[in-house]
């Protein structure tokens, strides 16, 4: 079966190749293709033909995408589209990875895959704006995997940026009314090629983070915790809970994203790994 990962050089695609084991997927990057350019879109399925097609990849910029909607919008919906349609016309599949930022974040449970969305910034919405799309496109052949607080030993992200302001600053402030679940890339790229190997692919919407919920503020003191344990980090510092109010940004987030993984933890028949062990693991291979 031939493999394509668009987003080579994000966190999970990253992770992706570092599971791959016999697989042999082709990744592409934005050199090989901008997803900027849905025609370059259509070029690489036509030359590649992939039975299976993972989309890693995603404009993310939160805040820049409230001054460029249009750019999010071309990577984050109109290239997803190309993609599910080659899907639906060539007998493959597509699984597409999403994000929390669909939920407008004032539920006060777990988000199941069907409730009802409301992204609150533009980022959140040419994602959601791409998940509809694909399921237009292509329902019987895209799986949606939505996602949140992504992290891994790859690239740049909240776990890596705090071991180096905790090294470098005598103390932090952490916004401490965001709720959610980190997730370890590499966890993620298991349950993805678990879906693939065991011929798991089931049409529809799909959440998957680690088990359990915490602030930022509550994840940047396991952060500390667990790096002097290690010995990564040789002192500790305040880490002070702040709100939201107190570093406003372009882009409003959802004050609760959790979600709720038991729909893909059935079909799996796995269960989600606790954010805590898995910040162990991935500061082990830092």
């Amino acid at each position: 079966m031939a493999i394509l990962v668009f987003g080579s050089s994000g966190q999970l695609a990253q992770s992706l190749r570092d599971t791959q084991q016999d697989k042999e997927p082709i990744f592409v990057d934005r050199n090989t293709c901008d997803l900027a350019d849905p025609g370059r879109v259509d070029a690489i399925l036509e030359r590649q033909k992939p039975d299976l097609i993972i989309n890693a990849a995603a404009y993310t910029a939160v805040d820049k995408a409230e001054e460029e909607p249009g750019l999010a919008h071309l990577i984050n919906e109109a290239s997803v589209r190309r993609m599910a349609a080659y899907a639906h016309a060539n007998n493959a599949r597509l699984i597409h990875l999403s994000t929390d930022f669909v939920f407008d974040g004032t539920n006060q449970s777990p988000y199941l895959p069907g409730d009802p969305t409301g992204p609150l910034g533009e980022y959140g919405a040419s994602k959601l704006a791409g998940e509809l799309a694909a399921l237009q496109e292509a329902p019987e052949a895209t799986m949606i995997i939505r996602t949140a607080w992504v992290y891994s030993e790859h690239g740049n992200n909240f776990v890596k940026t705090m071991l180096r302001l905790m090294d470098e600053r005598d103390g932090l402030g952490v916004v401490d009314d965001q709720r959610g679940a980190p997730t370890y890339a590499g966890g993620l790229a298991d349950i993805i090629w678990q879906i693939h190997e065991h011929d798991l692919f089931t049409p529809g919407i799909y959440h998957w983070t680690d088990e359990g919920n915490i602030t930022w503020c509550d994840f940047a003191r396991a952060i500390q915790e667990e790096a002097l344990e290690s010995g990564q980090l040789a002192k500790a510092i305040p880490i002070n809970p702040v709100t939201t109010d107190d570093y406003p940004t372009a882009a409003a987030r959802p004050s609760y994203s959790v979600l709720n993984n038991t729909k893909l933890a059935k079909l799996a028949g796995i269960e989600p790994t606790p954010w805590r062990q898995n910040l162990k693991l991935m500061l082990s291979r830092l």
